[in-house]
């Protein structure tokens, strides 16, 4: 199983894309909220490159 299958199976499970980066988005607001604020611009960098693996519309 490669990344691409765990990658699907996320967003399967997540209900598609749209749910799944919603639940990212949610994921790195939980983060920012707990860590210190030093880390929110490394934590909107990790959502958006988890984003974009998911992003079918734009391949």
């Amino acid at each position: 199983m490669g990344l691409d299958d765990i990658v699907n199976k996320a967003k399967d499970a997540l209900g598609g894309e749209e749910a799944a980066e919603d639940k990212i988005d949610q994921a790195a607001n939980l983060l920012k909220d707990k860590a210190p604020d030093q880390y929110d611009a490394t934590i909107d960098k990790v959502a958006d490159a988890a984003k974009a693996k998911i992003d079918t519309n734009g391949q």
